[in-house]
């Protein structure tokens, strides 16, 4: 009984391995370009091969700002010095891509991408810090005004990016990303159009 136990066992061990190779080489040829040469694609194709890079993040600033928020009255001062540690990043959302924005000619494709724009900006609380607050001798500790700074800051940290040409970064990045896959592809002449 042991004995046919262990035999039936190793039976579906090695039929669960030929299947797992019987797959692994159909997926492998699949993959892999006939021996005539590289695949050619049609636009639906070559659209769902870039779509599927989803939101290529391309560009992380990490920046700082000093912000100063002071809330002044006729009695007194309330305020708060901050050093913000921020991060930006920008990308393109290449799923608002449509069939008309990829053109497929033999060997060649002309992309239209979407315009870059920044996918997130947030400080990093690890690193920003307070530096100096002050309340006035007749005012009450505002406790709102360290938020209203660090919101303050959050959206200077993502206006000197913009300033600093995050967006233009982004946009040149992406267009590198794609073209490697289409070049992967086999594409062997890649153009952008523009948006």
């Amino acid at each position: 009984m042991l004995r046919f136990r262990l035999a039936v066992t190793l039976a579906l061990v090695a039929v669960a391995l030929g299947v797992g190779l019987w797959l692994g080489a159909l997926l492998w040829r699949a993959a892999t370009p006939p021996a005539g040469g590289p695949r050619f694609y049609d636009t639906p194709t070559v659209l769902r091969q870039v779509q599927s890079l989803a939101q290529l993040v391309t560009v992380k600033y990490v920046l700082e700002k000093v912000v100063v928020v002071e809330d002044v009255k006729w009695f007194g001062e309330n305020r708060v010095l901050l050093v913000a540690h921020g991060v930006v990043k920008a990308g393109v959302d290449l799923q608002r891509m449509k069939p008309e924005d990829v053109r497929v000619s033999g060997r060649a494709v002309s992309v239209r991408l979407p315009v870059a724009e920044i996918t997130d900006a947030y400080l990093d609380d690890q690193r920003t810090r307070v530096i100096e607050r002050t309340t006035g001798l007749l005012r009450v500790f505002d406790k709102d005004l360290e938020q209203k700074a660090r919101q303050h800051a959050a959206e200077e940290i993502r206006r000197a990016a913009r300033e600093a040409g995050i967006l233009q970064e982004a946009n040149e990045r992406a267009r590198v990303q794609v073209e490697r896959l289409l070049r992967d592809l086999g594409f062997e002449q890649v153009e952008f159009l523009s948006p």
